[in-house]
């Protein structure tokens, strides 16, 4: 397996040659680039067909969002700043820039030898300027923001024609609950090589600076468990505590049923937390954790389909705070107490419906019309599509984040491992117990099993 914390070798003469030549076709529109690394090809295709980014763009904008900004985000911005100025000291008179940058890619603080600052600063390469993808295409720490693990861009695989000069690596430090970036550490260099070391200085300043946030979600996780353990002292109601993404901490006998996990068995490390299969849940919580962030009394209800129910079930939903920090939710079923939420709100958080979805195949991108996919399937970290073209690998880390883009496009997760295009249902067969399988309309005519707590889903979705 290759190393996590290795980046790719760089290219003695990153400006050069056969890049650049996909590069220019790319930017007049054509799509197979096949000389160009996967996650390049991918961000240039955010980039000319989500973000719409000049790439003509001669310097990187200035920053207009402000995030949301919580005292733990803080604690790792001061962290990783300590660790950034380690990085700087590490590379001696190597050269280079070493940035730090929040959430939304806006550049908080530089570190550096004074000759590349100063030709950094020509193109916006300076505290309170935008490096997203969205605001100055594929970089360093665009793309990192998008991305798992230490990544470099390297010259002319830079969307703007400006920054082919430069090279950079960058990683995000995420959330360990929500998986949201927070914060990248990033170095570009001038004109030159990445230092051997980079890959690995930037994987130890990242692991190092997630230690802390490891440690917190696990105190989160057991104040949750001792919410709902005084809530349960007091209260009837099926209960269930959630943390802030949605996954379940623990949950009573009869709330575990409504949603597919284990009872009464706490999850207090978030690797551990179980995903409840439910979007209008997940969505719910979501909206609950904005509105708790601006009014920590707020309480809201709504009401979601359950595992094995066929009717709505009522919910009311509760924030939990530690030290003015919000860890999460406790969701009683049953109950209807609290504002209503907003009916746009109950289902998962909105998304634009993508008009293709990426893959690749060796070194390619490879873009499909949604009825070229029949179904997706989990395999490992991966997710494999089975399409009119064949197996292929997606562009998306996880078959959650793929069921969520999907969510409104006439896909529907039926089982832990697989997301499946209603249209392309060819025949349901019944099981001598009741559980439903799926022949699916590919090329093999692959029958995907559907799990018990996806079946009334299922059905509602074919109504049978």
């Amino acid at each position: 397996m290759r190393d996590a914390h290795r980046l790719e070798p760089v290219a003695a003469n990153p400006g050069s040659g056969t890049v650049l030549a996909a590069w220019e076709r790319f930017v007049q529109g054509e799509d197979q680039v096949p000389a160009v690394r996967p996650l390049v090809a991918i961000s240039w295709h955010r980039c000319r067909e989500q973000y719409r980014v000049d790439p003509h763009l001669t310097a990187a904008p200035i920053a207009v969002a402000e995030p949301d900004r919580t005292p733990e985000h803080d604690v790792v911005f001061a962290e990783l700043g300590f660790r950034a100025a380690s990085v700087a000291h590490e590379m001696g008179n190597l050269g280079g820039v070493v940035t730090v940058t929040d959430a939304t890619g806006r550049i908080l603080a530089e570190w550096g030898d004074q000759a590349t600052l100063a030709r950094a600063t020509d193109s916006n390469l300076a505290p309170w300027f935008c490096w997203s993808e969205c605001a100055a295409g594929t970089n360093g720490m665009g793309t990192a923001l998008e991305a798992h693990g230490p990544i470099s861009i390297r010259g002319p695989e830079h969307w703007c024609q400006a920054f082919h000069n430069w090279v950079c690596a960058g990683v995000a430090v995420r959330d360990v609950v929500t998986r949201e970036p927070i914060a990248v550490l990033n170095i570009s260099c001038w004109r030159s090589q990445l230092p051997a070391a980079a890959g690995s200085w930037l994987a130890n300043a990242a692991t190092l600076t997630q230690c802390t946030l490891k440690k917190h979600a696990r105190d989160s996780g057991a104040e949750l468990v001792a919410a709902f353990t005084q809530a349960r002292a007091h209260s009837t109601a099926m209960l269930a505590a959630l943390d802030t993404a949605g996954k379940v901490v623990i949950a009573d006998d009869m709330a575990s049923v409504l949603m597919g996990v284990p009872a009464s068995t706490p999850a207090v490390d978030p690797t551990l937390r179980w995903n409840p299969g439910l979007p209008e849940l997940v969505g719910a919580v979501r909206y609950a954790v904005r509105q708790a962030a601006h009014n920590p009394d707020w309480v809201g209800s709504t009401q979601i389909f359950t595992h094995l129910a066929d009717e709505p079930t009522s919910i009311s939903i509760r924030p939990v705070f530690s030290s003015g920090r919000l860890i999460g939710n406790l969701v009683s079923f049953g109950a209807s107490d609290g504002a209503p939420l907003p009916q746009a709100e109950a289902s998962a958080s909105p998304r634009a419906q993508p008009r293709r979805l990426v893959a690749t195949r060796d070194n390619r991108m490879v873009l499909l019309r949604l009825p070229e996919v029949a179904f997706a399937e989990s395999e490992g970290n991966d997710v494999l599509l089975a399409t009119d073209q064949g197996r292929l690998r997606a562009a998306s880390p996880g078959l959650d984040k793929l069921d969520g883009e999907l969510a409104d496009a006439g896909f529907l997760r039926v089982h832990r491992r697989y997301v499946v295009n209603l249209s392309r249902i060819r025949e349901v067969e019944r099981g001598r117990k009741g559980e439903l399988s799926l022949v699916m309309d590919d090329r093999t005519n692959t029958m995907v099993p559907v799990s018990r707590r996806n079946a009334p889903a299922v059905r509602r979705a074919l109504e049978i």
